[in-house]
C-alpha cells in the first residue's frame, strides 16, 4: 500500500501529523514557553498571555514544517533505520509533493501569525532557525561532517530565544544563557542515541560520530560535554536568573548526567547509552521545569 489516497481521511491526517514529530515539537514549545515565562517578571496579563499563545501557536507550525521538510529530504535514510522506518514519507504513504506542501503551508501561516499577532524580530528568528534545521542541518552538515550535531545545535537551541523574543521584541543575555544550555546539551543527547543505533547510521551513509571515529571517542566527547554543560548549567543562577532552588536541581541534574557520562566512558554497554540518552531527556525537561518553578516562588 503505497497511495496516500488508499488510506482513510482520519489515518491520513494522522499521517501528516506523524511528519511533524510530535514529541520534539512538544519539548521545542515548551522550551520556547519557558523563555516566554522568564522573559516577563511576575505573572502575565491578559494581553501577555495572548501574545503567549500566538507565539506558541507560530512556533509550534514552523517547527512542525521543518520537521515535515526533514522527513522529506530523509526519506531513503529514514526508510534504512528501524527508529525512522516507520515515518509516512520511508514508508511512501505521503508523496514528496504532499509533504512539500504541507511543508510549506505550515511554514507559511506558522510566519504569518508570527509576524502580525506577535512581532516581525520573533518570525524572522524562527524562520532562519527553519532554514538552519531544514536546508543547512539537514541537507548540507548531516551528510557532510560528524560535526553535524554540534554545528546543527545551534537552531535546536532556539526556541528558548524565540520566546524570549515573542515577549520583549529583542534578545537578551538571558536569553542567550538558556541557548548555551540547550547548544551543549545537545550533542551528547544526540551522540548516546548514535551510540546503540551505530549500525543504523553506518548503514544510512550518514557520518555520525560513533561511525567515523569509533565508539570509545564518542564516549570520551559524551563525558567531555557533560562537564562544559555542568558550567552552562549553573549560569542562570550566577547570572542572577534564578535562586537556590534551580542552583540544587541544575546540579543534581549536571552531576547526574555527568555520572552516566563516566559510567559510559568506562564500561559500555547499549543497555546504559539507552539509559543516558533517555535520563538526557529527564535532564533537560526538568532542569527547565525547575528554572520555571523558581521564576515564580522567588
Amino acid at each position: 500500500m503505497t497511495s496516500a489516497t488508499a488510506f482513510p481521511m482520519g489515518s491520513l491526517w494522522q499521517q501528516y501529523y506523524a511528519l511533524t514529530k510530535p514529541r520534539v515539537v512538544q519539548l521545542i514549545v515548551f522550551c520556547a514557553l519557558i523563555g516566554m515565562v522568564l522573559a516577563v517578571p511576575g505573572l502575565p496579563d491578559g494581553s501577555q498571555l495572548m501574545l503567549g499563545f500566538w507565539g506558541c501557536v507560530g512556533i509550534w507550525l514552523v517547527a512542525g514544517a521543518a520537521a515535515a521538510f526533514n522527513c522529506l529530504v530523509e526519506k531513503s535514510i529514514d526508510a534504512k533505520m528501524k527508529r525512522t522506518a516507520w515515518r509516512p514519507t520511508a514508508r511512501g504513504v505521503l508523496s514528496d509533493r504532499q509533504a512539500l506542501v504541507f511543508s510549506a503551508v505550515l511554514c507559511i501561516f506558522g510566519s504569518a501569525i508570527l509576524y502580525v499577532l506577535v512581532n516581525p524580530i520573533t518570525m524572522w528568528l524562527t524562520f532562519a532557525t527553519f532554514v538552519g534545521y531544514a536546508i543547512i542541518y539537514t541537507v548540507i552538515l548531516k551528510p557532510l561532517t560528524p560535526q553535524n550535531i554540534v554545528i546543527g545545535g545551534a537552531s535546536g537551541a532556539m526556541p528558548p530565544v524565540l520566546g524570549w523574543s515573542t515577549m520583549t521584541g529583542d534578545v537578551g543575555p538571558e536569553a542567550l544563557i538558556l541557548f548555551l544550555i540547550i547548544f551543549l546539551w545537545t550533542p551528547p543527547h544526540f551522540w548516546a542515541l548514535a551510540l546503540y543505533r551505530v549500525e543504523d547510521y553506518r548503514k544510512s551513509g550518514l557520518p555520525m560520530l560513533p561511525v567515523t571515529h569509533g565508539n570509545e571517542f564518542t564516549r570520551l566527547q559524551i563525558l567531555l560535554y557533560t562537564v562544559v554543560l555542568l558550567a552552562a548549567c549553573l549560569m542562570p543562577f550566577v547570572y542572577g536568573m534564578s535562586s537556590w532552588l534551580y542552583l540544587f536541581f541544575a546540579v543534581v541534574l549536571s552531576l547526574g548526567f555527568m555520572g552516566y557520562g563516566w559510567a559510559l566512558w568506562r564500561n559500555y554497554s547499549d543497555a546504559l547509552a539507552r539509559k543516558t540518552f533517555r535520563f538526557s531527556l529527564i535532564h533537560l525537561s526538568v532542569l527547565f521545569a525547575a528554572l520555571l518553578v523558581d521564576h515564580y516562588l522567588f
